[in-house]
């Protein structure tokens, strides 16, 4: 029973982001605003919006070290998608400067 709600639960999150990104692209186009300004707005939140009732959910309960296990988590997921993932399938060169650069900013 659980394999079920796992992938019923993947394929509506895979269901429900499609909608959203269909949404922010239309407001975009209504209002006439760049699509990268969605995207850092609106398309943020509401990745981030699970996150933060996760850390709403387990301030309240007591359980601070839940808030910031998920944050924590969150961010190395998200590097690891975000840079490690695509590094792996196009290996980026990067000059010592700029690699020192990137060291203070993370």
């Amino acid at each position: 029973m659980a394999y079920l709600e796992v992938i019923a639960g993947l394929v509506l999150l895979v269901i429900a982001g499609d909608i959203m990104i269909r949404g922010a692209v239309s407001i975009a186009e209504n209002f006439g605003i760049s699509k990268l300004v969605i995207g850092l707005t609106v398309i943020a939140f509401g990745t981030s919006a699970p996150e933060l009732v996760v850390g709403i959910n387990a301030a309240l309960a007591g359980v601070p070290t839940m808030a910031l296990g998920n944050v924590v988590g969150s961010n190395i997921a998200n590097i690891l998608l975000v840079i490690g993932l695509p590094a792996i399938f196009y290996p980026f060169v990067c000059e010592s400067s700029e690699i020192s650069r990137n060291y203070f900013i993370m």
